[in-house]
């Protein structure tokens, strides 16, 4: 699975990793991605987010269903 966000398109960055000796190695710099349950068209839907997103608004979360008790 892709560690894209789903609202803003946002992925993972690359770059080196530098030793003291500077050795240079491939690296990359993952997004914070959470599993969010959000509104999507008016329904409930499972997205995955980047927690930018989720802290700026750009989310709207979904309401807990009543259990059935």
């Amino acid at each position: 699975m892709a560690k894209v966000c789903e609202i803003c398109g946002r992925g993972p960055q690359f770059g080196h990793r530098i030793s003291h000796a500077h050795n240079v190695t491939k690296r990359r710099w993952n997004l914070n991605l959470q599993t969010v349950h959000a509104v999507v068209h008016g329904a409930g839907k499972r997205v995955r987010v980047c927690t930018s997103c989720i802290r700026s608004g750009k989310v709207q979360k979904a309401p807990l269903k009543a259990s059935a008790a």
